[in-house]
């Protein structure tokens, strides 16, 4: 094969595959696999690997490093899917996506032996045993063990009972029994038809099957009843309370919202989030996000198909109906796919959105306690290509205006470090040049003071100048940087208040990143600090004025005697209540006479 045109070697092959779906594997020249994928048609989708110019990088190394191309026809695309999800976790190709999965969540087993025994574990065993979850939530997973156990006096000891080991008397019965928590299965006092009931009942309850079993223990309550076993109806009533308890503390949603598996995803450039829902009778059973590392650029539909079949094959999943935020075109036999607009459904794939999202952020927090060097470059390098820029935001300062209809005017700036607040850095303007409301004019003058101080005294400039506002704001800021020479050194823009829209100088069009993107994160961050430590030092200022005003006003008081009150006393209340004596001690007996007798006239 050569690298200048690999579909020469592989032209015959080309020709030949069938157009059918099925599973194809790249290799290396040394036998090594490198991708796994899946296709509806297999002849059009290896071609395509060939015959068009593709713009990702790893993509094009890719498909110089194949050697050889093999294949796989299964009878639906649904089979080629769930081939696909198996080969890439035993494989894991260089070149396929990595499903990072969290294994520490709690499963309950129902243990593969006579008489099994129902618990809880961390670690599940290929031993032919069944195992339910993972449960996110511990305290639902104890709850449903707790239901179980109220319902069904099931043995927890780890006995071999063998019917040989029975029959021979070889085991005697523990504290369990005597305290009613078994039934002694161990000495023949239950049948093993009567316990595997029980298992099977239990069963249903873990998978959420509650209404089958209320139905069934009715059924049997009534029987019960009708030959006058009232001991036996009422303990059964007794459990039908504890399931119908149970039953309408879980659900969540539309009752008649029956056996439904729930899939959403948050996809960014690297890692894509998934998150399964598996609802039965309105109540959510099952639960679970995984993490899925990008590798080829790899579209959200892809992603989706992959995660669902991997959720369908991990958890057994028979769900009739599948609710997704888009159909990823993958068809499976007898199963309904649902794109909610609206209702129930709609209710239920947010809450799967809010959970992924949830997990997303989750993660970055442990990525940023672990690693924080990692996640620094990380979230930088994310920033720098969203903001089209040429290096990295290391240093970003943000300004903001604040003036009260034209009055006390001033502006703040905030410094963030590695997108972090450096609130030592933060900086307080008051307007000097500008009169009446001008935000354009202000912005212009604390940039062109702001930047012609660092160049003076040498200081380090930042790599991104955030404004607050749109054009108007944007503008005033080009024009001082081109005052200062600075224009195209650094990165500048603006972020409109209402639409968080990003204008960059020359666009015309505005940047719209997505609401949930780190970038904007950190720029609404930025913007929302700015305006707080702006509004803080606006309101002292303003409040600073008003009591200065209500002193200077007093006849023969003057501003200088305001600034003495105001030091000693802190506030013109204190100074209104202060006794001639005190007064006197700060601005003499003179003008003692003339604000006490402001502040107390007489009648």
């Amino acid at each position: 094969m050569t690298k200048e045109n690999p579909h020469n070697a592989f032209s015959a092959l080309l020709r030949s595959l069938p157009q059918k779906p099925g599973v194809y594997q790249y290799y290396d020249k040394e036998g090594k696999i490198l991708y796994v994928g899946k296709a509806k048609n297999l002849k059009k989708r290896v071609a395509s690997y060939f015959t068009k110019t593709h713009q990702s990088g790893k993509l094009r190394l890719l498909v110089r490093k194949i050697a050889d191309i093999r294949f796989v026809v299964t009878a639906t695309e649904m089979d080629a899917l769930l081939l696909e999800n198996n080969l890439i976790k035993e494989y894991q190709p260089r070149y396929n996506i990595q499903l990072k999965d969290d294994k520490s969540f709690p499963w309950i087993c129902i243990k593969n032996e006579p008489f099994p025994r129902i618990f809880s574990t961390r670690h599940p065993v290929k031993d032919g045993s069944e195992y339910f979850g993972p449960y996110a939530s511990v305290r639902m997973m104890r709850t449903l063990l707790d239901i179980v156990k109220q319902l069904y006096p099931l043995r927890t000891c780890k006995l071999k009972l063998t019917e040989k080991n029975i029959e021979k008397g070889r085991l005697r019965v523990c504290l369990e029994y005597h305290i009613g928590n078994c039934k002694a299965p161990c000495v023949g006092k239950q049948s093993r038809e009567d316990y595997d009931e029980s298992i099977r009942q239990a069963r249903s309850i873990i998978k959420g099957n509650i209404s089958q079993v209320i139905a069934e223990l009715k059924k049997l309550m009534h029987r019960a009843a009708e030959k006058m076993d009232f001991e036996r109806a009422q303990m059964l009533k007794e459990k039908v309370g504890i399931l119908e308890k149970y039953k309408s503390k879980s659900t969540i949603v539309n009752p008649r919202i029956h056996n439904v598996d729930v899939l959403s995803i948050i996809a960014g450039e690297e890692l894509a989030y998934v998150n399964y829902l598996n609802v039965m009778d309105g109540a959510i059973v099952q639960a679970h996000t995984i993490e899925i590392k990008k590798k080829l650029d790899e579209p959200t539909d892809e992603l989706l198909a992959f995660a669902l079949a991997d959720f369908r094959q991990r958890f057994n999943s028979k769900a009739a109906e599948i609710i997704l935020p888009f159909n990823p075109g993958v068809e499976i036999p007898e199963v309904k796919i649902t794109v909610p607009q609206r209702g129930d459904k709609k209710q239920l794939l947010e809450l799967s959105e809010r959970n992924a999202m949830y997990y997303q952020m989750e993660r970055r927090k442990q990525a940023a306690l672990t690693d924080p060097d990692r996640h620094k470059r990380r979230l930088l390098e994310r920033m720098q290509k969203d903001l089209r820029m040429q290096v990295l935001p290391e240093l970003i300062e943000c300004f903001d205006n604040s003036n009260f209809q034209g009055s006390y005017p001033v502006a703040a700036m905030v410094q963030f470090v590695d997108a972090k607040p450096n609130k030592k850095a933060y900086r307080h303007f008051n307007i000097k040049t500008v009169a009446g409301p001008d935000d354009f004019a202000s912005m212009e003058e604390i940039i062109l003071r702001r930047y012609g101080r660092l160049l003076n005294e040498n200081e380090p400039l930042p790599q991104l100048i955030v404004v607050d506002g749109g054009k108007g704001q944007l503008n005033a800021a080009v024009k001082s940087l081109k005052k200062l020479g600075l224009y195209g050194k650094i990165t500048v823009m603006g972020i409109a208040k209402k639409l968080e829209e990003l204008y960059f100088p020359g666009d015309p069009l505005p940047l719209y990143l997505d609401k949930t993107s780190e970038t904007l994160r950190v720029i609404r961050h930025l913007r929302d600090e700015a305006h707080r430590f702006g509004i803080t030092h606006h309101r002292k200022r303003r409040e600073k004025g008003t009591v200065k005003s209500q002193l200077t006003a007093i006849p023969g008081g003057g501003f200088t005697t305001a600034q003495k009150l105001l030091r000693k006393f802190r506030s013109v209340k204190k100074v209104a209540a202060a006794s001639r004596e005190e007064l006197a001690e700060v601005v003499g007996k003179a003008k003692a006479e003339v604000v006490f007798g402001h502040f107390h006239p007489r009648k």
